[in-house]
Parts: structure tokens; sequence; C-alpha cells
């Protein structure tokens, strides 16, 4: 079992605990269970046995479910059970659950503690570390939510042997963005492109995808500069999730991936264009078939509104340039719009 720790500048710590059959090591008292109808139907049994007398609420599952109505309706649970400021949530599911379970944590009583184990490709590289949660509001994602770091978080490989491959691909996004900015991971996934649905091959790299994560949120927690990074694609990704709504939030983030480095090509004269041509071809063997989106412009009016933007009428973006190096772009709306457009063209 591998340990790693996030210790904030605000003093906050977080410990990340990486390994194998995992669950049997949780030690901590439970005395709430959070998670979603999908995985409480496959694991039921298993959490029923552990917390047999714990109150347990499990949301319908899916990003559509990410709402005030499922956040209202735990924090409703949490009472009724009488929880106490000194008692402990586990969230036990996907990113969803992860981030509507750590908000309500954080709300319930001005914050109570909790433990996260993710189930999905996802939420173990990605969505659990950090201390992001939120739900969408409004037609923008994430836009109710509070930074609070979980307690414990454990990785526990075991899990992903039950995942469907389009799961794989959700996780795939986030990992491939990784390598975006780091130079070692990147050649890893070049290296071994014909293993990314290798599952012990991506069991082997998560804890690689975690550090990096973790050293990031470390150095900036509340996302005031370098961690800005982890946006990669996610500005596009967000558009096409909320317009399109036919696939993953990880097969979007890929989606985004292919227009991002196309538009660092046509903005910025000093990228690597053999490395985005590199990225994107890793992208593509990842999502494999790219499918047909919805209108581009459509897109383009959710990215308008996007929390991440800095100035009016400007979509903020954070797009690859060469291998390991990325870069912060305020693009005029009309301006992206129509990149998003002709980008389309091509690759759909």
């Amino acid at each position: 079992m591998k340990s790693i720790v996030i210790q904030t500048e605000q003093k906050t710590t977080s410990e990340i605990l990486i390994g194998q059959g995992l669950f049997s090591e949780i030690g901590e008292r439970i005395d709430f269970l959070f998670t979603d109808l999908n995985v409480y139907a496959f694991y039921g049994a298993k959490l029923r046995e552990k917390y047999p007398n714990v109150p347990t609420y499990a949301m319908h599952a899916g990003e559509k479910f990410k709402t005030k109505i499922t956040l209202l309706n735990l924090l409703e649970k949490m009472r009724g059970a009488e929880l106490k400021r000194g008692d402990t949530m586990l969230c036990f599911g996907g990113g969803v659950v992860g981030d509507v379970g750590g908000l309500a944590a954080a709300l319930y009583m001005r914050g109570i503690d909790c433990i996260h184990v993710p189930t999905t490709l996802l939420s173990q590289v990605d969505s659990s570390i950090g201390g992001k949660t939120a739900i969408d509001f409004g037609g923008i994602k994430n836009l109710i939510g509070v930074f609070s770091q979980p307690k414990k978080v454990y990785v526990d490989s075991d899990y992903l042997k039950t995942l469907p491959p389009r799961e794989i691909r959700c996780g795939l996004g986030e990992i491939i963005k990784h390598g975006a900015l780091d130079r070692e991971l990147f050649k890893i996934l070049c290296d071994h492109r014909d293993r990314l649905s290798d599952l012990d091959f991506l069991s082997g790299i998560v804890p690689r995808n975690i550090a990096l994560k973790a050293d990031v949120v470390e150095r900036d927690a509340h996302e005031k500069g370098l961690r800005k990074c982890l946006n990669l694609a996610h500005t596009t990704a967000h558009a096409f999730e909320l317009s399109d709504r036919n696939l993953s939030h990880g097969e979007y983030v890929l989606i985004g991936i292919l227009f991002e480095a196309e538009i660092a090509k046509r903005v910025l004269k000093d990228t690597d264009e053999e490395y985005l041509n590199e990225l994107k071809e890793l992208a593509r063997l990842a999502l494999g078939k790219v499918p047909k989106l919805i209108d581009a412009r459509e897109a383009a009016q959710y990215a308008r509104l996007d929390k991440k933007n800095t100035e009016q009428e400007k979509v903020s973006l954070t797009v690859p340039v060469r291998q390991g190096e990325y870069a912060f772009l305020d693009l005029p709306y009309e301006q992206y719009a129509d990149f998003l457009a002709e980008i389309a063209e091509t690759l759909c």
C-alpha cells in the first residue's frame, strides 16, 4: 500500500492510500454512507456486511442528477440520521458521488469529515483528489461548490475490474490530460499506446497520476494560479458536455483535447506541432471514432458561461503547447466559436 499526503498552505491534510484490497483496511468509524443506485446494486451486500447499522443514502446515478435537489435530499437524510460535527461520511462511488457527497459534508454543520472510496478510473485519478466539491446549476457545470479536502481517499485497483469499457475511456480522458502536463507520463502513454485499455497497465500508472495532481493541489489548493493547468481541455469539454449530453465527462475531455490542441496551433506561434499531433493521436485511440457532435456554435454558447472565464465576452482556455508545457488563453467569444466550427468540420 502506498500513501500520499496533501498538506495545503491552509494546513488542511488529506491522505491518499493506494493499493489493492483496501476495503478491509478502512478502519475509521463511519456514521453515514453515501453512494448511488448503480454502485449500491453492485456493492450493496459488501457495504451492508461491513456497515450493518450505518444510515445509507443512494442517489440516482449520473451527471444529470448532480443537482440542488439531490444535494438537499442528501442533507435531509444526514439531518434525519442526527449526524454530529465529529461524525464521518463515506462517499463510495464515482465522481458524481464524490462531488455531491463532498459538498454535503462541507456544508453540514459547517463541515464534517469525509472519506472517499472512488470506484471508477476517472474518480481515482482525478475527481477524488484535491477537494473540489460541487453541483451543476443553471446550465453551468460545478457552479455551486467549495474547496474541502477529504480526510482520506482509499484508491483500490480492484474496483477497476468491474468497469465497462466506456468507464475506462472516461478515465483515460483525465489520464491523457495529465500526460499533456507531465513529460514522463506522456512518454509512458505513447510507448504503451496499445495498452490503453489494459487494466494492469492502467493500475500501474494510477499512482503517478495521483502524485501529479496531489503535487499541484498542495501548491495551489484553491486554484489561484498553478492549479488552472488541470483545466487543460476542460472548457471545450464542458461546452460539448452541456450541449450534446450523449457521452460521459471523460469522453468529452478527450474531445476537448482534440479541439484545444488545434486551437493552440491556430493562436500560438511556438507550439510543437509534432507533439500536438501525438497528443491528439492518443486521444483518438482512447476515444475510438470521434462521434458526430451537435452544432459547434451551440456548444460555444456554453463556453461563454463557463465559470473559468476571467473577462466579459472572452473564453478562458488552458491549452497544450509542448511536452509538459501549456498556456492560458483568453479568446474573444466570436473567435472561439469560429474555431470550434472550423475544427469540427475536420474532426467529426
